[in-house]
Formats: C-alpha cells, sequence, structure tokens
C-alpha cells in the first residue's frame, strides 16, 4: 500500500511538474504582453511609461529576477546564448545607435520578442530587416527550463 501511494504521489508530482513547466513557460509571455501599447518613456520603467531596459526589468523583477538597469549592462552580465538557441524568457540585444547593446528586449518565441520602442511597448519579429541587421547576442539569466519554470511558478502561485 505504501509503496503504490508512494508511486501515485510521484506520477502526480511527474505530471504536475511538466505541466507548470510548460504553462509557466508561457506565462511570461502573457505577463509581458498585457503591457502591449504602454507609451514609451525615456528612462520610464513603470506602467506609465517604459524604456526598453525598465521594461525588461520590471518584467523580470515580477519572477524574482533583479537585472541591472542598463541593457549594456544587462549585456555584460548574462549567459551568452546563440540565435539558435534562444528559449522563451531569454533577452534579446541590438545596436540601434551605437556599437554596444542600446536596445534590449524579450523573447517571446516563433522568432518574436516584446520590447519597449519609440512606439511603446510592442511584438516585433527578429526576422525584420532593422532587427535582424542590428541584432547583436541573446542572454539568459535563469540557469535551466526548470529554474525557469521554478521562478514562474514560484511568483504566480503566490508563494513569496
Amino acid at each position: 500500500m505504501k509503496q503504490r501511494l508512494a508511486m501515485v504521489i510521484v506520477s502526480l508530482f511527474v505530471f504536475l511538474s511538466g505541466h507548470y513547466a510548460f504553462a509557466e513557460e508561457l506565462d511570461i509571455v502573457a505577463f509581458s504582453k498585457q503591457y502591449v501599447g504602454v507609451p514609451y518613456k525615456w528612462g520610464g520603467k513603470t506602467p506609465k511609461g517604459f524604456d526598453c531596459s525598465g521594461f525588461v526589468t520590471y518584467v523580470y523583477q515580477e519572477f524574482g529576477v533583479s537585472l541591472p538597469r542598463t541593457a549594456e549592462e544587462q549585456y555584460r552580465r548574462g549567459k551568452k546564448v546563440s540565435k539558435e538557441e534562444l528559449a522563451v524568457g531569454d533577452l534579446v540585444f541590438f545596436t540601434t545607435y551605437k556599437k554596444t547593446a542600446s536596445h534590449t528586449g524579450i523573447y517571446i518565441g516563433d522568432d518574436k520578442f516584446i520590447h519597449a520602442s519609440d512606439k511603446g511597448v510592442i511584438i516585433s519579429d527578429l526576422d525584420e530587416s532593422y532587427w535582424r541587421k542590428t541584432y547583436l547576442g541573446a542572454r539568459r539569466y535563469f540557469d535551466s527550463d526548470e529554474e525557469v519554470a521554478a521562478l514562474q511558478s514560484y511568483n504566480r502561485l503566490g508563494w513569496h
């Protein structure tokens, strides 16, 4: 009986872990998308107005991750990720007005990223000619998919 109960508990845990990993991966996308249309504000870091690094800092903070304030600092400190290895939640960086990272956004899958631009918070495609031309690289601030899921579950389930 104990062995059977243990198997049921382990099976339930495995099922829920897989379910939350998938559902919560999408959670950072859903959370960030609610700010589409928020206006651009230089130095802005609240839903009243965002600049690019302020937006990603705000979203990551919701998931328990503290980021450096500027795109350049975020680019220097994150773990390098190739374009082919991009995962939902990775930060993508661009050289828009200087030779180092001057713009950032959050990768949301399907070659798309969400970011604060002069048009406000919008979703863009990495394959658009401007973004393809100015793409600098990507950085990861989570060690693993499990950590991403754990951080997101932690915050979303109110365990803070």
